[in-house]
Formats: structure tokens, sequence, C-alpha cells
């Protein structure tokens, strides 16, 4: 093979009580796929920010073309031609796709004045939309573009800026299975003119489709590397966490529960479709699937109280509730877990106590003080219950590995022992090890007859959890599929207008 694009040599990376990354060696060639995974927590985007400058390495060396660098910033990984298109994309929605592609390096004109040369950023941009095959205007605003094309126009960014290495975290996690092809398509493309792609997702089936190389971390070291032909699910997993996963083993469907959670002709002012309908019963698990663009996600917001409604009823344990605000849903007994835990889901900057306690604070207050020993310990309860791994209940929750703060969304509700719990994306962005655990509170909370709506994107997870499915296409409730009934093929069929 030829000598290494990028060689990082034993990085260390220490935080406040944590060694993130501990002595990694990894090596990056030129049309290559290579695949890093790991558990939530193993090191992963650390040790990518250390190599795309946004983290300054304590120990260890980098070296590019065989030469040792220093990388002290973002503009500097950029020069050696290093890009990272973050799991958050780093666009600004109120500017065009070129000023965006563009944004802080435009080509200038009329020396000593510099004024932006937009003619020529209209024409490159033309060109690296072709190299996409992204049929758009370069003066298309952003907000207007889809989630798939917004992750295009970020790769078109680090095409303009000639990037030899492109960090993709998690590129995938909120397109749908065209926009993945697609995107693997460009992938492919991008690997055979010379460019080393680094993919890191827990998507552990689309690493076996890509991967040329996996590198594995665990618990911020090296735990493995795997070649093409040896790239399995079992081995990767293995290598992630040691051992081997639990089966999940799916339960029998119980039929003769009462009816927890009761949707009568709801209508929704974003939904402009026929009125929606739906029983959740206590003790079931209830899948919800749609391509984007559905509505999943505004249902679960109207029954939580946090979009209006224009007309129906909704009943909890056979009880009709007015639901017209998040306040009023919890005491009724409804609890969220929202698709995007870091915006709405947790007070990033706060610590791991305060998160957990805020929507049950009435509950310790005694004569309007703050039992503080009490909220300790109902923290300490959680965190033990649900195996959320952090050294302190105070510390900062931002600071948890995604999988650690789903766990700790999922504890603020579970606090409050919810009738009806709504989970929308439950597992997006969280490793197999977490979403196994998760998969095994939601059972676990089941057998404490819970009512349980999951809206998920991901088909084998809807398949492995759901007692049934309802399945929604531009804002209509297009069916519904019991479980004996269910496939792959019966609910895109429901998804895509087909009845």
């Amino acid at each position: 093979m030829t000598s290494p694009l990028l060689e990082a040599r034993k990085i260390h990376k220490w935080f406040p009580g944590v060694h993130a990354v501990n002595a990694v060696d990894i090596t990056f060639h030129a049309s290559e796929i290579i695949a890093v995974i790991g558990e939530n927590g193993a090191g992963k985007s650390t040790l990518m920010r250390i190599i795309a400058g946004v983290y300054q390495p304590d120990a260890g060396e980098v070296c590019v073309d065989g030469e040792v660098v220093t990388i002290p910033s973002v503009a500097r990984a950029t020069d050696l031609g290093i890009a990272f298109i973050h799991q958050e994309l780093n666009l600004a929605n109120n500017l065009s796709v070129s000023a965006n592609i563009y944004l802080g390096r435009e080509p200038r004109k009329f020396k000593p004045f510099n004024f932006i040369d937009s003619q020529q950023i209209t024409t490159q941009t033309k060109e690296i939309l072709s190299q996409l095959s992204l049929d758009l205007s370069p003066n298309t605003l952003v907000e207007n573009l889809s989630i798939g094309q917004q992750q295009m126009v970020e790769i078109g960014k680090a095409l303009s800026q000639k990037a030899r290495l492109i960090i993709m975290d998690e590129p995938t996690s909120s397109l749908t299975q065209y926009e993945t092809n697609r995107l693997f398509e460009l992938i492919r493309t991008l690997k055979s003119s010379g460019v080393c792609i680094v993919y890191i997702s827990h998507r552990l089936a689309e690493v076996s489709q890509i991967a040329d190389r996996v590198l594995v971390l665990r618990d911020g070291k090296n735990s493995g590397e795997l070649a093409r032909e040896e790239i399995t699910h079992n081995r990767m997993v293995s290598f992630m966490v040691g051992r081997e996963l639990p089966q999940y083993q799916q339960r029998q469907v119980q039929r003769t529960h009462k009816p927890m959670l009761e949707v009568c002709d709801l209508v929704i002012p974003e939904l402009t479709a026929a009125p929606i309908s739906f029983t959740i019963h206590s003790g079931e698990v209830v899948g919800m699937f749609g391509l984007v663009g559905a509505g999943r996600t505004e249902l679960a917001e109207a029954i939580f109280g946090i979009r209006e409604t224009i007309s129906g009823t909704i009943k909890v344990n056979s009880k009709e509730v007015d639901l017209g605000t998040p306040r009023q849903a919890i005491e009724a007994g409804v609890a969220m877990v929202p698709e995007d835990r870091r915006i709405h889901g947790l007070i990033v900057g706060s610590n791991v106590c305060d998160n957990i306690t805020l929507p049950s604070l009435n509950c310790y207050q005694w004569a309007k003080f703050i039992r503080e020993k009490e909220i300790e310990r109902v923290t300490k309860q959680m965190v033990e219950d649900l195996n959320v791994r952090t050294t302190n209940i105070f510390n900062d929750v931002g600071m948890l590995s995604g999988g650690n703060q789903q766990k700790v969304v999922l504890a603020k509700w579970l606090s409050l022992s919810p009738q009806v719990l709504l989970l929308d994306e439950p597992t997006r962005g969280v490793d197999v090890i977490s979403k196994s655990e998760i998969y095994q509170l939601i059972e676990k909370m089941v057998s404490q007859e819970v009512a349980i709506l999951m809206i998920s994107s991901d088909l084998e997870e809807i398949l492995r959890i759901s007692d049934r499915v309802l399945v929604m296409h531009e804002g209509e409730l297009t069916g519904e599929i019991q479980r004996e009934e269910l496939s792959e093929e019966a609910i895109m069929q429901l998804a895509t207008g087909k009845q």
C-alpha cells in the first residue's frame, strides 16, 4: 500500500476526570473509505476533532505526507486538505448555496479594494454542484433545501477547499434511504478521485456496505482493526464491547390491555390531511413510521401540547383531557422524549442532576424550599437504574456521550412515572450497546403497563420492537399493520402513499 496520507501516533487527550483518547494510532490512505466505530464515549469524535484542528492533543504526533505537523486550528487543517462534516450541519440557513460553500473564503477582485467576486463564486459553485449531481441554482437559499441536499452542500464546501481527507460524522442520521444511496454513490466517486473518506457511524450495516477498512475504539484506546474481507456485524460488535450483545427477544403481543391513549379525529394546522385517530393500550409498544415530512413529529408534539390543534379529542386512561400545553400533558401522565436531545431534550451547560429533576421539581419542595438531599437521592437512583455513565451527577450533561445524554432525557421523564411515553427517534445517534440498553428499558416500561408510541426512521428497529405499526404519509395516517403482518414491504407501501 502507498505511504499514508495522514498518520496519528500515540495520541492522548485528557478532559477533567476522563482520559478521552489514550495512545491511539491510526493511518489514513488516499482513495480509501475507512470507518471509525465504537460505543458512545469511545473517543471517536475527540480523535477526529484533534485531526481537524478543533482540539489539540496533550501528547502524540500527527504526520501529513510523512512530515510531522501541528494543527492548531481548523484553518490550518483546511490548508492541509482536511475537512470535517459534523453531524449537526454547519450551514447558514439564510444564505444561498454558493455563499455557504465559500463563506469566509470568498474570491476577491479589484485589489486593493478586495471586492467579493460574485461571478467567480457562482461559476465555481455550478461546477461543484455538477460534480455532486445536484440540480440546484447556486442562488437557492439553504433553508429551502432538504436535509439530504444540505448534506451535499457540506460536501461541496469540502470539495471547494480541495480537501484530500473528508471526515463524515454520522452523515446518514437524518437521511432517507434514497438520500443515503446517493451519498454512498458520491463517497465512492470521491474515493475513485483519490480522496480519503473517514466514515463515523453507529449503523453497522452501512459500515459493512461502504467501508474498505474499519478501525474500532473502546474506552479511548485502539480495540481492533478489520480489513474489507473481515468486516462482519459480529466482529465489529465484539471489538466494540469485548463480548456478544444479548439478543432482544420479541415478546408475545398482549391484546387484552385497556386503552391508555386514545386520539380521536385530531386535526393539526401543519397537517392538512384527514383527521387522525388511533389507540394505544397499556403495556403496548406502537411503532410509527413515515418518510421525512410525513408529519410524525408534528403529531407527537400536538399530543404533548407543544403544537396547537384545530379539533379532536385526546383521552388518557379513558379520561378526556385538555393537552393545550406540555405542563397539562405532564399532569395528565404523558411524557415525550424529543427527536433532537441537545436542542429540545436537555439544558446543555447544566448538570446531570438538574436535567433529570427539572420537570419534577415541584415534587421536591417543602414550604417552597427545595429538598436538595431528596433531589440527589432520586438522581443517583435514576443514574443507577439507567446505567448512565458519569463520574458525578453534578457533571455537565453536555460532556456525556450521546447515548448517556439520551438516557438522561429518558430518566427525566421516567422519574415522573408516566402512563404514556412518546419516543421520537429514541436511538438516533447512539451506539449498539446504548441502543440495546434502551430496548431493555422500553421492555421494562412495558412490563409496568406504560403505553409507548415510538417514532423511528429505522425500519429494522420498528420491526424489532413494535407490537403493531402506524404509518404516515404527507400528514395522513395511511394504515395500521398488526405484528403478524409486519414486513418492510408492507410498511413502505403505506409510507409511499399506496393503500
